[in-house]
């Protein structure tokens, strides 16, 4: 009988719609929403645990579910000893330092004999400890922000996004501490079927994420600017080349990484690349 693992996901949520995305994309297809606790996918042996993200590295702890995505910041939390596979690099956010309108804040040295609201006290003392800084952590499981106007702290050390929230309650971000992003989880003790069958899930989840940072371009050339046009593109081990029926011209096709685009297309047509043709790449391997 073909081995099967389990993976607990955040019931909903943000983190939770971009996880089972990822999945999907990854070609494994499976019925899920808000009303299903547990799924098993179609074509692959992989089943669901639908459950609260603060749960997850419980579960997998304890043996529950082979692997898990989580918030790094909810995983880092709890202490446990698990393996992080991956970093899935979405659903990022930060832990930051925010302090009231007023506060002379030079660093955390600032924060020295001070009280600290949050939600997250094992990872603020653990950053206090390595500053050096003697503070007090006042735990709070929600309404962070309201603790300094009420008296109960003196800073808080919160998750920000935008900040708003923040400057409703008087307060203003000083420093961001620590930053969290989805990661993917397991334990350590995984028996050997089961790790082929992460693995697989690994190299599909790895295509994916690849091609998400890269552009596939096709484009016509002047043949004598091809090794230029190769040295501007870089990345990939060469592109390739076909010549076309006019004389002195090929086409050359390559990836691209996203983020220098823009600067490859400029360089591009100062070499005389026509009919540039850009598309997104929904997965790839070196």
């Amino acid at each position: 009988m073909e081995s099967r693992i389990s993976i607990a996901v955040q019931k909903s949520g943000r983190l939770s719609e971009k996880s089972l995305d990822l999945i999907r994309n990854c070609g494994i297809d499976f019925y899920a929403d808000s009303r299903v606790l547990k799924a098993s996918a179609n074509g692959f042996p992989l089943d669901f645990l639908f459950v609260r993200d603060d749960d997850i590295p419980q579960y997998v702890a304890d043996g529950v579910a082979d692997i898990g995505i989580v918030g790094r910041n909810e995983y880092d939390e709890t202490g446990l000893s698990l393996c992080v596979v991956r970093d899935l690099k979405f659903a990022s956010c930060r832990l930051s330092v925010a302090v009231p309108h007023g506060f002379d804040y030079q660093g955390l040295k600032s924060l020295e004999g001070k009280r600290i609201a949050t939600s997250y006290p094992r990872i603020l003392s653990k950053i206090l400890k390595e500053n050096g800084v003697s503070a007090t952590p006042v735990v709070v499981s929600g309404s962070v922000e309201v603790t300094v106007d009420v008296g109960v702290a003196d800073a808080i050390a919160d998750l920000v996004s935008t900040g708003t929230t923040l400057k409703m309650n008087g307060l203003e971000e000083a420093e961001c501490i620590y930053k969290s992003s989805a990661i993917m989880i397991a334990r350590p003790d995984i028996s050997d079927d089961k790790k082929a069958v992460l693995e697989s899930l690994l190299e599909r989840i790895d295509a994916v994420m690849m091609a998400r940072h890269k552009k596939y371009i096709l484009f016509n050339l002047p043949a004598d600017k091809t090794e230029e046009a190769a040295a501007v593109i870089g990345g990939m081990k060469s592109p390739t080349v076909t010549p076309l029926m006019d004389a002195g011209w090929v086409s050359v096709q390559s990836a691209v990484d996203e983020d220098r685009f823009w600067a490859v297309f400029e360089k591009l047509k100062k070499l005389g690349a026509e009919g540039i043709l850009v598309m997104n790449i929904e997965k790839m391997t070196e």
